[in-house]
């Protein structure tokens, strides 16, 4: 299922309800999910109620959603992770375990750089395997 943002103004807060799989081809759709905001908001709030699937890199691709509204100087706030994004952040943080805290709270930038470097260590491991599987005559 391709990812779709819907955002949603309340007074100085946006809401982003993210809808569909986070993978590498949300990057266009989650790259563009602050367009809307404007100087009066000052905090955004990132719905992952329906988002049933996650794989590492779009688990950098919301992380960094949730790094650049910082950067605009947003309150942000992650809520709705589902069991298999909670789980996989889990397992990226090397926190063992089913129903750890991970994803049950939002992440704050601490741990969301913790996530990040640990998810593109992941991530570059995986392409490094692959670049090294030999080449079909």
């Amino acid at each position: 299922m391709a990812l779709e943002t819907v955002a949603q103004r309340s007074g100085s807060t946006v809401l982003i309800s993210v809808v569909g799989d986070s993978d590498a081809a949300a990057e266009h759709t989650l790259g563009r999910a602050l367009d809307s905001v404007t100087e009066d908001i000052t905090v955004a709030m990132i719905d992952t109620h329906e988002v049933p699937f996650m794989d590492v890199a779009g688990l950098l691709l919301v992380l960094d959603l949730h790094r650049r509204a910082e950067c605009m100087g947003l309150r942000v706030l992650v809520v709705g992770w589902q069991p298999q994004p909670q789980q996989l952040m889990a397992e990226v943080a090397g926190i063992p375990g089913p129903g750890s805290a991970t994803g049950e709270r939002y992440a704050v930038s601490g741990f969301r750089r913790l996530i990040e470097e640990r998810a593109e260590r992941r991530q570059s491991r995986a392409g490094d395997l692959v670049a090294d599987l030999p080449s079909r005559p």
